[in-house]
């Protein structure tokens, strides 16, 4: 073992504690000794709170499932329900009407209603690729993706490329109309001292509404004239000389869109950092984000490419003043929650709360972007952005909001410069929505909806109270509509609108756009400013969804709606009747395949997140929460007999084979069988059978353990 280095009575990895010396605190003015004596002092303050709060979880999680198996067949009792879970402490007390407080936020928060990435930090390429997702070009997205068709896989498809220009001309007649005539027909655009100009038949024709002209862009040969809409930009690209171009009578090359709006940057579900090297990692990846020093270079077709991040965007008025618009996603970084523990640093012989390690070092690095004097800004009201997962009731938000107290006060940062984003995807905090926004009522930033986290805790939760409904079922549940739509309308009665976004979870087939063009706009819909997309070209796309829907109109028609009954948010969705036994079977293999193509990355590989072929071979996005929601229906319907521990290891035994030949081109890759002994499987094994037992059906502590191992072993 790694001998440690003593700083203010922790016990600390040699190569964390150069990390943050050499590399975090130069620039900071926060020095050495006042890191270390204000990370001990967390310490002191917070560790065994932190501990008491799991063994509050577990309590609760214990009388919980001793209701559930007094009660037997009985039927389905609400108010019995509701009162004991009041009875019990897991429902708090509703606090009074209120409107949060949070300070100054910057507009792709607080007014702005636009799509959200959210990737692995600890892969510096994809970090670099979200953060310069904030523009994007729509012709570009709708010819590589499926919305026109299947994917061309030859050379290039004039006719595709006349249906793009025709779909994007629709586009801007939608949302950027010409006082008459359609964009589709015009054969030159201009601008002049009154904004927009549209040559068509010969006649010059304006916007219909000329206030959504913002001015002019150069850039090389290209001559980009920026529109707004919905406080959207849309900028038209002219060059006669480029290849489509000058297939166009216009000129108009290209219509690039601003999309990705904001950035989360992810140290939690999508990465596996399970030691000081994989950490070291994760923050430095941050740090260059928040320094804007972060370069990655690769091999793109034999050429070596380096990716840097995007600088901002000049536009000339009308009058001849400039604009700055942000070339960049405003970033935020999700911390871990409060449940794992690190050996990075230790107390008296013990690791501790790795949440409190992500508190300390995310926002050190974040006070580099707050010093900049010159140049871009990720945040220019002066915040730092923390989306704070997995926490359970007010209690913990609480926590929460006092540990980002202490860390303000010992990096020497005013008060609230941290803001809090709410990650509403477990079963108390849903339950108590209004009293966690009231916990944290002076830094929050955001709620998220996430149904796939939410889904394996709503199975976890009421494990004993009987087998639960398969995956289709469970999507038209009862409680998952209440959960939707209370967080949207308990946000707004917190006076969210205009303060903070009230957002939504991720789409999770990345190739499938068309189809997400067609549902995800009911996210906007629902009065949500904004939701998750796995790629920039999702966001790009997502983007049209904003422009069709005006979401702060939508949520002054939402504002006041009634709050959909706490009973139907509680009552669990379980098979009220038996389950077809080829639904069964066929579930099982699904589940079993999909554990076993995310955890042999993830142990093996240390890839939190990627794209990962099912069992018919659909590519899908898996991370920890997918993988969650899997291994909960397993283990729940494992409890209640539905599926037997033969059957699961048959299937696991049988879906490691077919595992195994998806990943047959991949040089890196370790197959599971026929052994069926390594880290990969044997966690994947834990996953499900012990699943009961896992602490709110995490996956974390299972993956960590046999990602050490398997890191050990390579070593």
């Amino acid at each position: 073992m790694t001998p440690a280095t003593p700083r203010h009575g922790l016990d600390v990895h040699p190569d964390f504690a150069a990390f943050v010396e050499d590399r975090v605190l130069p620039g900071t003015d926060v020095s050495a000794d006042a890191f270390w004596r204000g990370y001990a002092g967390l310490l002191d303050g917070f560790a065994e709170k932190n501990r008491a709060l799991l063994a509050e979880r577990a309590t609760l999680q214990a009388r919980i499932d001793d209701w559930h198996k007094a009660r037997g067949n009985q039927p389905w009792d609400a108010a019995a329900y509701r009162a004991f879970l009041t009875e019990i402490g897991y429902l708090a007390s509703e606090p009074a009407p209120f409107a949060i407080d949070n300070g100054t936020i910057d507009p792709e928060i607080a007014t702005l209603a636009g799509p959200q990435l959210v990737v692995p930090v600890s892969n510096a390429r994809f970090a670099l690729n979200a953060a310069n997702a904030r523009w994007g070009s729509l012709y570009d997205a709708m010819y590589g993706s499926d919305v026109m068709g299947p994917v061309p896989s030859g050379g290039f498809d004039a006719a595709r490329r006349d249906a793009v220009v025709a779909r994007a001309a629709a586009f801007l007649d939608e949302a950027l109309p010409l006082a008459s005539g359609s964009h589709a027909d015009v054969t030159a655009y201009g601008a002049d001292d009154q904004g927009l100009t549209a040559t068509i038949g010969g006649q010059v024709v304006r916007l219909a509404d000329p206030a959504a002209f913002v001015g002019t862009r150069r850039d090389g040969a290209d001559t980009g004239y920026v529109l707004r809409h919905n406080g959207l930009h849309v900028e038209l690209v002219i060059n006669a000389d480029h290849p489509i171009g000058a297939a166009s009578a216009s000129g108009l090359r290209d219509v690039v869109l601003e999309a990705a709006l904001s950035a989360i940057q992810d140290c939690e579900d999508s990465v596996a950092a399970v030691d000081a090297e994989d950490k070291i990692g994760v923050y430095a990846n941050w740090l260059g984000l928040m320094k804007g020093d972060l370069a990655e270079s690769f091999d793109k077709g034999g050429k070596v490419m380096t990716r840097r991040l995007e600088g901002d965007r000049t536009v000339t008025r009308p009058d001849g003043s400039t604009v700055t618009l942000q070339g960049r996603a405003l970033l935020l970084v999700r911390n871990v929650g409060h449940l794992m523990t690190t050996d990075v640093v230790r107390k008296d012989g013990q690791d501790t709360p790795e949440g409190l390690m992500d508190a300390m070092v995310t926002v050190a690095c974040a006070i580099h972007d707050l010093k900049k004097t010159q140049g871009p800004r990720n945040s220019r009201a002066g915040a730092i952005y923390i989306v704070k997962p997995k926490m359970h009731g007010p209690d913990e938000a609480a926590f929460a909001d006092a540990v980002f107290t202490h860390v303000e006060t010992a990096l020497g940062l005013p008060a609230n410069t941290v803001k809090l984003g709410l990650m509403d995807e477990e079963r108390r905090t849903s339950a108590n929505l209004a009293a966690c926004i009231h916990a944290i009522r002076n830094r929050i930033f955001f709620i998220n909806t996430g149904f796939l986290d939410r889904t394996g805790d709503e199975i976890h939760t009421s494990m004993q109270a009987g087998p639960f409904v398969g995956r289709d079922g469970m999507k038209a549940a009862t409680w998952l509509k209440a959960y939707e739509d209370r967080n949207v309308l308990i946000g707004l009665a917190a006076g969210m609108r205009g303060r903070a976004q009230i957002g939504k979870g991720m789409w999770a087939k990345p190739d499938a756009l068309a189809e997400m063009l067609e549902v995800k706009i009911g996210h906007p819909k629902s009065g949500a400013s904004t939701a998750w997309v796995p790629s920039p070209t999702a966001a790009v796309l997502h983007a049209l969804h904003y422009h069709q829907i005006d979401v702060a109109a939508r949520q002054d028609e939402l504002a006041g709606a009634a709050l959909p009954d706490l009973d139907l948010l509680l009552t669990p969705a379980l098979a009220d009747g038996p389950i077809p036994q080829d639904q069964i079977l066929r579930e099982l293999d699904n589940s079993a395949q999909g554990i076993l193509g995310y955890v042999v990355r993830w142990v093996d590989q240390g890839i939190g997140c990627s794209k990962v072929p099912d069992i018919d071979d659909v590519q899908l996005m898996e991370d920890r929460a997918t993988c969650r929601i899997s291994a909960q229906y397993l283990a729940n319907w494992l409890e209640h007999g539905l599926i037997t521990v033969d059957q699961v290891e048959d299937a696991l035994r049988r879906m490691a084979a077919k595992v195994d030949a998806q990943n047959a081109g991949d040089p890196a890759y370790r197959a599971m069988a026929p052994g069926f002994d390594g880290p990969a499987f044997l966690a994947a094994r834990d996953l499900v059978l012990t699943g009961t037992s896992q602490p709110s059906g995490y996956t974390e502590p299972a993956l960590h353990r046999r990602r050490a191992k398997a890191k050990a072993r390579a070593a």
